[in-house]
């Protein structure tokens, strides 16, 4: 299917590595343009190279530290009157328990995601609506789902976040934007194996969940439901969550 993207040009934050590249890739075979953003200019350079060499769009890259609300005005400023796809991806919030997350730690992963979403979405709406509309992925996590005890920072980030897409997605179509939210489950990307071997080591005896299929997803998976959300193929959804993840986040007999 033709997502009809072709032309279009698109923001990623947290676009060197994971799921930002792997959304990156999925866009780039659709023909749009591509901005990545990250804080590693090795591996922003290393995105696109490797996007470059298998299609022939524009990418440019930006470093940047989206915790910093100046960096995001600076960016939305730089980039915002370009673009009609913002996807919201960057931010890692620290695992564990209530007493094992400091108030330091918790701050800065919330500064990384959390308000770094918020402060892109105030920065970069004004210009997609002056263009006379577009579109905004907010990619999630289905820790808001789980309650699981050991990863309450990261399941109160992503609850907020929830709303926060839901609420913006409900009121923005009076300004022909879209806000759509996409809540992956486990991925194959390098955050989860360390977020995995961190707790396999910490809890002797643990055992890792089952998952859906027999494995866990790809990061092209989670660009592919991003690209169609983000596509005109997806014109008439706007404040809703996809979750991707099998299933599990349901199942309520799964082992925490």
């Amino acid at each position: 299917m033709d997502l009809r993207l072709r032309g279009s040009t698109v923001l990623i934050t947290g676009g060197s590595r994971g799921i930002g590249a792997g959304t990156a890739r999925i866009f780039a075979a659709e023909g749009a343009d591509l901005i990545l953003v990250g804080r590693d200019e090795a591996a922003l350079a290393k995105s696109r190279a490797d996007i470059l060499a298998k299609s022939s769009v524009n990418v440019e890259t930006a470093r940047c530290d989206l915790s910093s609300g100046a960096a995001v005005a600076q960016l939305a400023e730089q980039f915002g009157p370009r673009i009609n796809i913002l996807i919201n991806n960057a931010g890692a919030v620290p695992g564990g328990d209530l007493f094992a997350v400091s108030e330091e730690r918790w701050r800065e992963g919330w500064d990384t995601k959390v308000f770094a979403y918020v402060n892109m979405c105030r920065a970069f709406y004004p210009h997609l609506k002056a263009r006379g509309g577009g579109v905004i992925v907010n990619v999630l996590g289905t820790g808001s789902l789980q309650k699981r005890f050991d990863y309450i920072c990261g399941g109160m980030a992503n609850a907020s976040l929830d709303f926060f897409t839901e609420t913006l997605g409900a009121h923005s179509p009076v300004d022909n934007i879209r806000v759509v939210g996409v809540s992956p489950g486990p991925v194959a990307t390098e955050r989860y194996r360390s977020i995995t071997e961190q707790r396999l080591k910490s809890t002797p005896g643990m055992s890792l969940p089952k998952t859906a299929f027999g494995r866990i997803a790809t990061p092209e998976e989670l660009g592919q439901t991003i690209a169609f959300v983000a596509s005109p193929r997806s014109a008439y959804t706007s404040g809703t969550i996809v979750t991707v993840d099998g299933g599990m986040s349901v199942r309520k007999y799964a082992p925490l």
